[in-house]
């Protein structure tokens, strides 16, 4: 795994981890901002580094991974760690592992373990797996499709399809397979971490389980919807918000307000739940 680090001279130290079907790059624009405050730590993921030919390992071996690459190097206290999607599965295993003092983390459309029976699990990570090895194979008019939902431009389709150009088709098939059903400790704590979930207008439905989970297992957790976006689409399209939101997790006192919606709206995690539900399941984009 390399670590790309920024603006070492700060004492707060922040960790970035991207989501899947991207670089370390996908944070080339919120990096400027916040390096003039903050230590960066933005690690490229096994299997989405063009520079290392290895391929994705899973959640849990990153995560161990990660944790003995900051504690080798002295990170023991992190200001905020952060992940996105794929990142975010990561974060929380982190979290669950408590190997390492965590401030505040922000989980931004993570994607947690499925709750179902072995064989409907292996079901869904061969049909995602299907979707994105068969954008691999057929370029940018495949990828249109598998991608239309989330709106993504020209130039970010071509993006993806550079990334899935390196990608092996062990990384796309562990990828899927590991974010859905990677493992969890039987008890943990972290109501130490002062802790925020992150949702994209645009992808509530798909996050229904991922809410679920996170309100049952780390009731402590806000909730925070950013409206006209898609999944991952913060840190990409409005990276001033991104920066300010992540400065605001780190300044702000902890809130007496557990599970409200926060952010755009004050409309209460309940009712976005109860309105999700009734609709019936769609892929979650890792």
């Amino acid at each position: 795994m390399t670590i790309h680090e920024f603006g070492t001279e700060h004492q707060q130290v922040i960790v970035l981890v991207h989501p899947s079907v991207v670089m370390w790059d996908y944070f080339e624009k919120v990096i400027p901002i916040l390096e003039k405050k903050y230590h960066l730590i933005v690690p490229a993921l096994p299997g989405y580094d063009p520079e290392t030919k290895d391929d994705f390992t899973g959640v849990e071996a990153i995560a161990k991974e990660l944790e003995a690459w900051l504690l080798a190097h002295g990170y023991c206290d992190i200001s905020c760690l952060y992940g996105c999607s794929m990142g975010g599965s990561i974060v929380i295993r982190m979290l669950a592992d408590h190997h390492i003092k965590i401030r505040n983390a922000v989980i931004d459309g993570g994607i947690t373990p499925y709750q179902l029976p072995f064989l409907i699990t292996r079901c869904i990570a061969v049909r995602d797996f299907l979707m994105i090895y068969m954008g691999k194979l057929g370029g940018i008019r495949l990828l249109t499709k598998a991608f239309a939902a989330d709106d993504y431009s020209e130039d970010d389709l071509q993006y993806i399809a550079k990334v899935l150009r390196f990608m092996s088709a062990k990384t796309v098939w562990r990828t899927f397979e590991s974010c859905n059903n990677y493992s969890m400790p039987d008890a943990f704590d972290a109501a130490g971490t002062n802790m925020e979930y992150w949702l994209a207008e645009r992808e509530i439905r798909e996050r229904k389980w991922d809410i679920a989970y996170i309100k049952k297992h780390f009731p402590h957790c806000r909730f925070r919807k950013f409206r006209d976006l898609g999944h991952g689409g913060l840190a990409v399209s409005k990276p001033e918000l991104f920066s300010k939101a992540v400065n605001a997790v780190i300044t702000a006192k902890k809130s007496s307000c557990k599970n409200g919606m926060q952010g755009e709206t004050n409309e209460p995690v309940k009712k976005i739940c109860e309105a999700v539900f009734k609709h019936s399941f769609r892929c979650r984009r890792a």
